[in-house]
């Protein structure tokens, strides 16, 4: 599958085409200049929505979706160690502001991923999707293996660490819950995305954004200040980590 139809795919399924009936307003990719005093240059797609999230601007529209281009430099060491990782990428996202939360985000994200390609989703056989969810985020746990089905051995917990986001500034955070695709036992040990981030790869985030950090270092070191105007929703796939997948390539 050409990167242009994995594009074109996910702004057809989130403008009108999920089965969720939350239609999404198609919003054009934003320049890579940040209009942010924290940022420099845009490195995620909820970057343009950040007012929405903090609640200094009434949005538009309760539910948009973007394919952002981004430039991330805090994973720079990480480029051309890994097959997956690169400097500038283009994030397909979908936002929600106070309309729906981790139920829908996940129901959305699933339904997408796993619909047949004739039906105009991506194709990913279930059994190859692990998940994994903020250590005490019960309810998201309880989504995955009581809504959707995911075998409990396929879900996983994990710190601060790895499941709970930022953008690296002060603004908006919040635990999250991501979709890892196994390419299969010649990428890596079995065990899960814990166990091996090579061979359990990445496509998609689902963050509950719904509070705010403040000033400070690394991805832990920072003061939660309170919680956001609304629960909101950001979710953020790469194009190019979908591409390789879809394409049966090993590296980006």
């Amino acid at each position: 599958m050409e990167s242009a139809d994995i594009r074109a795919r996910w702004l057809r399924f989130f403008e009108s085409g999920n089965r969720e009936n939350l239609p999404h307003v198609v919003v054009p990719s934003a320049s890579l200049i940040a209009d942010d005093p924290n940022l420099l240059l845009v490195n995620a797609g909820m970057v343009p929505f950040k007012p929405y999230f903090l609640g200094e601007v009434t949005p538009p529209y309760k539910r948009a979706t973007s394919v952002q281009k981004c430039v991330r430099t805090l994973d720079i060491d990480e480029v051309g160690k890994t097959t997956r990782h690169a400097s500038f990428f283009q994030m397909c996202g979908n936002f929600s502001f106070g309309d729906y939360f981790k139920e829908g985000a996940i129901s959305l994200a699933w339904d997408l991923l796993t619909r047949p390609v004739a039906d105009g989703g991506y194709g990913f056989p279930e059994s190859r999707l692990w998940v994994t969810v903020y250590e005490d985020d019960d309810e998201a746990a309880d989504i995955w293996h009581k809504k959707i089905g995911v075998p409990k051995e396929r879900i996983q917990r994990r710190d601060m660490n790895d499941n709970y986001w930022s953008m690296g500034v002060p603004g908006p955070c919040g635990p999250c819950s991501e979709i890892y695709y196994d390419r299969g036992p010649e990428y890596g040990k079995d065990g899960g995305p814990i166990a091996d981030e090579e061979r359990y790869l990445e496509v998609w985030n689902l963050v509950f954004m719904q509070f705010e950090r403040g000033a400070g270092a690394g991805k832990t070191d920072y003061p939660i200040l309170g919680e956001l105007p609304n629960k909101n929703i950001d979710t953020g796939l790469g194009l190019e980590r979908m591409a390789a997948i879809l394409q049966g390539v090993e590296n980006i």
